[in-house]
């Protein structure tokens, strides 16, 4: 996955090298974690589209805690 230009709400991009580095290492834990359920499912038997769409819901009731600040 090619690396992520961050962006701000307003569409400005994040230059913090420091942030950058720190979002970028958790979305590469998230990858590893979220491959290893998948390989885990299919290896026992689960359907793979339904996996997929288990994923997806999960992404999707995430809400924003700081949406108000």
């Amino acid at each position: 996955m090619p690396r992520i230009q961050w962006r701000q709400a307003d569409g400005q991009l994040i230059a913090c090298k420091e942030k950058i580095k720190m979002l970028q290492e958790n979305l590469d834990e998230f990858n590893v974690m979220m491959r290893d359920l998948f390989d885990d499912a299919l290896i026992m038997g689960c359907d793979e589209q339904q996996i997929r769409d288990i994923l997806h819901q999960a992404i999707d009731q995430l809400s924003n805690p700081y949406q108000n600040q």
